[in-house]
């Protein structure tokens, strides 16, 4: 019997429950399937999730062809109306052991086609652990799960469901197993990060996960946290950011823009002063941080002198990694109903501030040359710097090992040691 054939699409977190999905299907059984995991993030992240099941069924005439995800979950007619499509399942149904023994059994008669429930009616996250995922070197650890927050545009809540959190306990055991089996870096993390903790007892905050992880597995080299909202860090995570060394120096900011009434037609909980402060802060307090963020092109209503704050907001915050998305129309959303802006010039604003994006890189990349580095090594030749930064080597290096290394030169996109 044949093992499943993922295929997986959107954001870290999907690819981690992929990895669940593996261990899920491989102990029901299940073989001869094809999965596909979905984003629902823009319009055009579904469209390729729909040209990826087409090629798939193409590739695989014969196998059972399994659609799940975010798009799943949002709007699973999308799929229903597919006829490469044998089964669509929803984001909780795709965690539940008895879903894969369904889909393992006879599958044609004797399971649902459609099995996509209430996702705002789940109310903690699923047990799925997966203990590393991805490169030797690195594991990831999902410790929340959806979104309480409504943003305009945004389709993922009713993807997610609302936030839910993994308690501290389970998940600083999940880490020392993690360091026992010789992971070097640990990254925490979930839809809403920086919610963690709200709907657990004494409702703790990221910074206190932060800080415990740090005391209780002190033989964890590096620990990273990926996207947070700036404006939920609280104080024990900006004590973190000051004081402790093994919390790496590198934050992905979920910004989305730089204007103040544009963030406010988004229903976003920060102004543009907000997220400067806090990056000059951040940057007082560890000399060292760089900052990805996430900037949305073309938000419904956005004019010129709009998209130019937006614009002069990747080097007011000093941002150096940027996720540009051009403006997509979710049905369903509020931003949706909203005047929309002539895709041409969405296009040419995103190509403008992934410009101003490539050339933060490159004088970031610039400014690092002579400097050394502790690099965590993804690979023999290649591995990343504590800012995330990509480095690359002319003599092979041990897998996964910390490896102290002098910078000598920089070029595209990366630096070389």
């Amino acid at each position: 019997m044949s093992a499943p054939v993922f295929s997986n699409h959107g954001c870290r977190l999907n690819a981690y429950e992929v990895e669940a999905m593996k261990d899920l299907a491989g102990q029901s059984g299940l073989g001869n399937a094809v999965v596909v995991n979905t984003c629902a993030v823009t319009a055009e992240a579904v469209r390729k999730a729909r040209q990826d099941i087409r090629k798939l069924r193409k590739i695989h005439p014969d196998a059972r062809l399994i659609v799940t995800g975010c798009a799943a979950q949002t709007e699973p007619e999308t799929f229903q109306a597919m006829p490469e499509v044998d089964a669509i399942i929803g984001n909780t149904e795709k965690m539940l052991p008895e879903t894969w023994a369904g889909l393992s059994a006879d599958f044609i008669g004797q399971t649902e086609r459609v099995q996509v429930d209430d996702i705002m009616s789940v109310t903690e996250t699923a047990g799925h652990l997966i203990d590393g995922f991805g490169t030797r070197s690195r594991a990831y650890v999902q410790v929340q799960n959806g979104c309480d927050h409504r943003c305009t545009f945004c389709i993922i809540p009713y993807g997610r469901g609302n936030s839910r959190s993994v308690p501290a306990g389970v998940v600083v055991d999940q880490i020392k197993r993690l360091v026992d089996k010789g992971f070097n870096e640990v990254v925490l993390t979930g839809v809403d990060l920086t919610s963690w903790g709200a709907d657990l007892p004494a409702t703790p905050r990221l910074g206190d996960l932060v800080m415990r992880i740090l005391k209780l597995v002190p033989d964890l080299p590096r620990l990273r946290i990926s996207s947070i909202d700036s404006i939920e860090v609280d104080e024990n995570l900006i004590q973190a950011i000051a004081t402790e060394p093994r919390l790496m120096p590198h934050l992905h900011l979920s910004l989305q823009h730089g204007d103040d009434m544009i963030l406010k037609r988004m229903k976003r909980r920060h102004l543009r002063d907000d997220a400067i402060q806090f990056c000059t802060d951040a940057r007082r307090l560890r000399p060292d941080m760089t900052f990805g963020a996430d900037i949305i092109a073309g938000f419904p209503t956005e004019t010129d002198a709009m998209f130019d704050n937006a614009l002069a907001l990747v080097e007011d915050c000093d941002l150096t990694w940027l996720h540009v998305f051009p403006y997509s129309k979710r049905p369903g959303t509020p931003a949706a109903r909203m005047p929309q802006v002539n895709g041409i010039t969405i296009k040419a604003r995103a190509a403008r501030l992934r410009a101003a994006g490539e050339r933060q890189v490159a004088r970031h990349l610039k400014s690092q040359v002579g400097r050394t580095h502790n690099v965590l090594m993804e690979s023999p030749l290649r591995g990343r710097t504590e800012q995330f930064t990509e480095v690359h080597f002319d003599k092979p290096q041990s897998e996964g090992a910390i490896v102290t290394a002098r910078i000598t030169g920089a070029h595209k996109g990366s630096l070389a040691a």
